[in-house]
C-alpha cells in the first residue's frame, strides 16, 4: 500500500496539488489522468521520494519496495543491460557485487567466509539464482533480443534502451509500480506483451498514460487529477469517462429541478407576499427558498483542441498507384517489391515493429526520397497533407508561428491564419512565438494547422499522435474519422487505429507487405497474422 496523506505542493504561488489524500492498495492498477501541467508526472515523483512535496506526507507499507520508471536514458550507460535490467533490485545487485568481489579475492579470510555465507543466504531469500534468467525473459517479452543483453548501454539506440529500463522497473516483483508513459516509443508488439504483464500483475500499479486502448486493458482505478484535486474512480478509462460525463449531467439535471423550484417558490411569493390571508405561507415558502442551494459545477479544467480537416475539392476514384516499389537503406530491404492500390473510401493503417518502412514509404510518396526500383502515380484529382515523423528541419527557422503558416494560407490574411491557431490553442501572443522554440506538442500543433490551412483530400501522416497530450489525441482521433478523404497514417495508439483505419498493411522485417481490408483488431485475429508469427518463430529457430 502507498498512501498520499495531506499532500500539498506549490511552486511559486501556485498550488499544484493542494491537501490531497488518496490510498493505492495492492491488486490495483490505478490509471494517473489529467490535463497538459496538471501534475500527473509531478505527483509520481513525490510518490517515489523523488520530489518533495510542500505539506504533507507519502506512506508506504513497511517492508515492501517500490520501483519506478527511470526517464534519464544515458543513466547506465557504463552498465552493460544485464546489468541495468538486474539494477532494478538495486539490493540484490549489491549482494550480487560484493559476493563476487569476495569470492575474487587471493586471501580468502574466514571473516569473508562469514560474510560470504551470510550474502548467499539473503541472495537465495530474494531469489538471486533465477535473476539473469528472469532479466531475460522481460527482455525477450519487450523485444530486445539477447545478441543485446550483455552489449554496454551506451551502444543501444534509444528504442532499445526505452526497453531495458522498462524491464529495470518490472524486474524483481516490486510490491508497488510507477511507471510514467511506458508505451512511449515501444513498438505495438512490445506494448501488447506489457499489457499482458500488468494484467497478470498481482501488486500495485500506478501509470500515467496517453494511450486510451492501455489504460482501458490494464487498470482497474482511474485517478483523476484535476484543480489541484485527485479523484478515484473504479473501473478503467472509459469507464471513468462515462462516470464523470454522467455526474455532469446529473448534477445539471439536479439544478434545472432546483431553478424550477425556485421561479414556482419566487413567483408564489410575488403574488401572495401582500395578501393576509397567505401571508404565512408566502413566509414559509421564501424560507424554503433560502434552503435550495444550487450545485457548483465546475468545468474540467482539460481543453480540448478543435480539429476539422476540410478538403477543398471531392477526390476522383484514382488516388494512388504503387508498382514494384522496392528501398535499401545502409544495407537492409526495408521494402522489397511491394504493390498496392488506394482507392477513394481507404483509411490505411500502416502497422507493425518494422516502422523505418513505412516512413521511407512516405518520404518516397511524399518525393522526399528516390526508391531503388518501381514506381508510383498519384491521381489527377489528389491535394496531399503530409506529416512527417521528424519534423526538425520544418522548425529550424527563427520566423514567428504566423509568418511560418503564411505560405500555405490561401487567403493573404494573418488572422485568417490566426483562427487556425486559437482551434489549435495557440490564444493572443502564442501565434508571435518563435517556431525554434516550441515543444514537441507545440510543433505537432503547428503542423496539423497548417493541414487544416492546405485543405488536402489525401491525407499522409506518420505517427501524429506523438507528443500529444490526451485530448488533442481524442480531438485528432475524432477528426479523422468523420474526414471524407483518404488517408495513409502510422501510429502507436491502439484505439486511435481500431477507430479511424478501414485497411491495415503491414511491412514485415524482410520488406514484404501484408495487406488487408479489416479494422485492426480482426486484423489482429486473422489467419495473415498467425501466419507471420509462425514464420517468424521458424527464422528465429534457423538462426539459433
Amino acid at each position: 500500500m502507498i498512501a498520499a496523506c495531506n499532500v500539498t505542493l506549490r511552486l511559486g504561488k501556485r498550488a499544484l496539488f493542494e491537501d490531497v489524500n488518496i490510498k493505492f492498495t495492492e491488486g490495483n492498477c490505478y490509471g494517473l489522468i489529467g490535463a497538459n501541467g496538471a501534475g500527473k508526472s509531478t505527483f509520481l515523483k513525490i510518490l517515489s521520494g523523488q520530489l518533495e512535496p510542500s505539506k504533507g506526507e507519502v506512506v508506504i507499507t513497511p517492508g515492501q519496495r517500490l520501483s519506478f520508471l527511470e526517464q534519464d536514458h544515458f543513466k547506465y550507460d557504463s552498465y552493460d543491460v544485464m546489468d541495468t535490467v538486474i539494477l532494478g533490485n538495486k539490493r540484490l545487485y549489491e549482494i550480487m557485487k560484493e559476493k563476487d568481489a569476495i569470492y575474487a579475492k587471493e586471501d580468502f579470510s574466514d571473516e569473508d567466509g562469514i560474510r560470504a555465507s551470510e550474502l548467499e543466504a539473503e541472495f537465495a531469500n530474494m531469489n538471486g539464482w533465477e535473476a539473469e534468467s528472469e532479466a531475460a525473459t522481460l527482455l525477450n517479452g519487450l523485444g530486445v533480443e539477447g545478441e543485446y543483453h550483455h552489449m554496454m548501454m551506451s551502444q543501444l539506440k534509444d528504442s532499445l534502451k526505452v526497453k531495458v529500463l522498462l524491464a529495470q522497473a518490472l524486474f524483481g516483483n516490486p510490491d508497488i509500480l510507477l511507471l510514467d508513459e511506458p508505451t512511449n516509443h515501444l513498438d505495438l508488439e512490445a506494448i501488447s506483451w506489457l499489457n499482458e504483464f500488468l494484467i497478470n500483475f498481482d501488486n500495485t500499479v500506478i501509470v500515467v498514460s496517453h494511450d486510451r486502448y492501455f489504460l482501458n486493458k490494464v487498470c482497474t482505478q482511474i485517478a483523476d487529477i484535476d484543480y489541484q484535486k485527485i479523484q478515484l474512480y473504479a473501473g478503467n478509462y472509459d469507464f471513468w469517462y462515462e462516470s464523470s460525463q454522467l455526474m455532469i449531467r446529473q448534477m445539471k439535471e439536479a439544478n434545472k429541478k432546483k431553478e424550477e423550484k425556485i421561479k414556482e417558490l419566487q413567483e408564489f411569493i410575488q403574488r401572495f407576499s401582500a395578501n393576509a390571508s397567505k401571508s404565512k405561507q408566502a413566509t414559509s415558502r421564501k424560507r424554503a427558498l433560502e434552503k435550495i442551494e444550487l450545485d457548483d459545477i465546475k468545468p474540467s479544467s482539460r481543453v480540448y483542441p478543435y480539429i476539422d480537416f476540410r478538403p477543398n475539392r471531392a477526390i476522383g476514384n484514382e488516388v494512388l498507384t504503387v508498382s514494384n516499389l522496392s528501398k535499401t537503406i545502409d544495407g537492409v530491404k526495408v521494402l522489397d517489391n511491394i504493390s498496392f492500390v488506394v482507392g477513394h473510401d481507404d483509411k490505411i493503417a500502416f502497422v507493425g515493429g518494422n516502422n523505418q518502412a513505412a516512413t521511407v514509404l512516405f518520404k518516397i510518396l511524399n518525393e522526399e526520397m528516390e526508391p531503388d526500383e518501381g514506381s508510383f502515380k498519384w491521381g489527377v484529382t489528389t491535394q496531399r497533407g503530409y506529416f512527417a515523423k521528424d519534423n526538425t528541419e520544418e522548425f529550424k527557422g527563427s520566423e514567428t508561428i504566423v509568418d511560418h503558416l503564411m505560405p500555405f494560407s490561401p487567403v493573404d490574411d494573418q488572422q485568417y491564419v490566426r483562427g487556425f491557431l486559437g482551434r489549435m490553442l495557440f490564444k493572443g501572443e502564442d501565434g508571435v512565438k518563435k517556431v525554434n522554440v516550441l515543444s514537441g506538442g507545440e510543433r505537432v500543433r503547428v503542423m496539423l494547422s497548417k493541414m487544416m490551412i492546405l485543405g488536402s483530400n489525401v491525407l499522409v501522416m506518420d505517427e501524429p499522435t506523438n507528443h500529444l497530450d490526451m485530448e488533442s489525441i481524442t480531438a485528432l482521433n475524432n477528426a479523422l474519422i468523420k474526414f471524407p478523404g483518404v488517408e495513409l497514417f502510422t501510429a502507436l495508439d491502439h484505439q486511435f487505429i481500431q477507430t479511424t483505419a478501414n485497411r491495415i498493411m503491414e511491412i514485415l522485417p524482410d520488406g514484404k507487405l501484408i495487406d488487408k481490408v479489416s479494422t485492426y483488431d480482426d486484423y489482429l485475429a486473422s489467419d495473415e497474422m498467425a501466419r507471420k508469427r509462425t514464420v517468424l518463430a521458424v527464422n528465429e529457430e534457423e538462426e539459433d
